[in-house]
């Protein structure tokens, strides 16, 4: 009997521990079980606020990017206009230079003048090129010449059309004639 008892002992025993066991796993089951679906909460919430802040970030860069080309366009909206007058400008300055009397050069002058003020409050630049070197972005090279001097070399030996600025954006490249 005494044998049985002990034998009812261990086994009773080795039963509290499966059920001791079998609890703990429980119980990491279940701590599996809520640190799983808060993770994912977590991780959920990671993901929304990397959304939104590159959502917003580029919402930020669209409404930059619009109000600089808005500010562009007014900026440079009588581009073509002025492009356009730029010919009548240089039908001035050709009547001045091959007109005799001196009557009609002081009226031709005085309206010359005024268009120019006009173009100048506007933004427009007259674009100095003679003796500059040549430059591919500014001017229109029309031909060639034996450069004079040799400091002309590759420069702007003269002036066929004038160049000209619009808030420092060329307008109407200067037709030139280089040196070589």
């Amino acid at each position: 009997m005494k044998m049985g008892k002990k034998k009812k002992q261990e086994e009773t025993v080795e039963m509290d521990e499966q059920v001791k066991d079998q609890e703990v796993n429980e119980e990491a089951v279940d701590q599996n079980e809520e640190k799983d679906p808060l993770n994912e909460l977590e991780i959920q919430v990671k993901e929304a606020n990397d959304k939104y802040v590159r959502l917003y970030s580029d919402f930020d860069n669209f409404r930059k990017r619009t109000i600089k080309e808005k500010a562009d366009l007014i900026q440079n909206a009588s581009e073509k206009v002025i492009a356009e007058m730029l010919v009548i400008l240089d039908d001035f300055e050709r009547a001045i230079a091959n007109t005799q009397d001196e009557e009609q050069i002081e009226g031709i002058k005085l309206i010359h003048h005024k268009m120019l003020n006009i173009f100048e409050r506007q933004g427009v630049k007259k674009m100095e090129s003679k003796g500059e070197k040549f430059n591919m972005d500014l001017h229109e090279a029309i031909t060639e010449i034996p450069a004079p001097e040799e400091s002309l070399k590759g420069a702007v030996v003269d002036v066929v059309e004038e160049g000209y600025f619009l808030n420092d954006k060329v307008i109407r490249f200067a037709k030139v004639v280089v040196g070589k």
